[in-house]
């Protein structure tokens, strides 16, 4: 029996029962429900449902469609809203295989930035199936669901119209593993916290000048991060053992790190970070944020000074990414569900190996090679990549009593 179907659109002023109306309505007919999605943009709504009945010769159609039709625009009319019916058929309402999700995110979203990301799926041969607004302050985000696309060619795309717009894209494959638990694997220095935790000893040693240059060379990968490493810290010799509390008091969080974490801990996420600074510093940052595991270097101290030198293995680039690999078989996790954060050449690795690869306010080395980037001030801008909206996280704060500054 040939399935056919009616899309029936209300718009206007949103209204409690709008929905119950309508289905009443609907439930005096011989039809079945195929699809529902419903809107409300600032008080204005948008209702449709897509229903599915018989068609043919033998069934009244005609007549039965008819008659729905009077009473869905009887509904309409009672309730000062417009209604729109179109018929179809069921088999071609089927949404097309390779969904993706692409988020869209920027201190602020102009139309031609929405028009260019639009152009280039459409260019794919891709459909965007449905919008949906994550966050509106302090940056904003959207996401649409996309259909039909091969997911690199059109995160290459994208990445492109992207830099052009000057926001940020993300495509991601959607389905359960993206709603899985996972691990966040972070980096520290000007990622977690803002600045370099070896300058900050620098400043104390009085060579900050010179740390900062040997630093920022390592960043862009001009420089082995080991041997840099050791060269910065030997400058570092003869400060006293004091200077650890002093810089922990120096140290600032990157706005939005608090909201991070606590919002992914509510979510049963594990969260790491792993640092090319010291252990000195990190190991306060762990229990002030409740992080589950922890990786970084350990300057050597000696009758209460330090020596100039680090203790054991660096944790370098490749460290990192054996530090993720380590902190994933902690967790009982597999390599596709952790999430890599990071912004200098030291994170590569990591970035690579991880399930997703997130480059935060980073050099163009790293952006280029992760597989998205976040360019806002806000770390906690990351969670709208992962599909968690600002509401749903104001909701979780308001429940919590959680009045701790992002």
């Amino acid at each position: 029996m040939d399935q056919r179907t009616l899309l029936i659109t209300f718009t206007g002023p949103d209204r409690p029962g709008v929905t119950s109306r309508l289905f009443s309505v609907l439930s005096g007919f011989p039809v079945t429900i195929a699809d529902i999605e419903q809107v409300v943009i600032r008080g204005r709504l948008t209702l449709g449902v897509l229903v599915a009945y018989a068609g043919g010769p033998s069934t009244g159609t005609g007549t039965t469609l008819g008659a729905m039709w009077t009473a869905v625009e009887r509904v309409a009319e009672d309730l000062g809203m417009e209604v729109e019916l179109s018929t179809g058929s069921l088999s071609k309402e089927q949404r097309r295989r390779g969904r993706l999700s692409v988020s869209v995110l920027g201190t602020t979203l102009q139309p031609a930035a929405i028009a260019g990301i639009a152009g280039r799926i459409a260019a794919a041969g891709a459909n965007i199936d449905r919008i949906e607004r994550l966050a509106q302050w302090p940056v904003t985000c959207i996401e649409l669901s996309v259909s039909g696309a091969n997911p690199d060619a059109l995160r290459i795309e994208l990445a492109a119209e992207a830099a052009a717009q000057e926001v940020d894209v993300a495509v991601q494959r959607t389905g359960l593993s993206r709603r899985a638990k996972r691990l966040v694997v972070m980096d520290v220095d000007s990622t977690l916290i803002q600045g370099e935790v070896i300058e900050l000893l620098a400043a104390h040693a009085g060579c900050l000048e010179e740390v900062a240059r040997v630093t920022e060379q390592a960043m862009r990968g001009e420089l082995d991060f080991a041997q840099s490493l050791r060269r910065r810290v030997a400058l570092l010799e003869g400060l006293p053992e004091s200077v650890f509390e002093q810089v922990r008091q120096e140290v600032v969080l990157t706005p939005g790190a608090r909201t991070l974490v606590r919002t992914l801990k509510r979510l049963d996420y594990r969260f790491a970070i792993v640092s090319g600074g010291f252990t000195q510093i990190t190991d306060a940052l762990v229990d002030e944020l409740g992080i589950d595991y922890s990786a970084a270097n350990v300057l050597e101290v000696v009758d209460g000074k330090l020596t100039g030198k680090v203790v054991g293995e660096i944790v370098d680039r490749p460290g990192k990414a054996r530090a993720l690999e380590r902190f994933a078989r902690a967790a009982g996790l597999p390599i596709s569900q952790t999430v890599a954060i990071g912004d200098g050449a030291n994170d590569l690795d990591m970035i690579a190996a991880a399930g997703l690869g997130i480059a935060f306010n980073a050099k163009p080395v790293v952006r280029q090679a992760a597989d998205t980037s976040v360019s806002t001030p806000y770390l906690d801008s990351i969670l709208y990549l992962l599909g968690i909206s600002r509401d749903e996280v104001e909701a979780a704060d308001a429940e919590d009593g959680a009045l701790s500054p992002r």
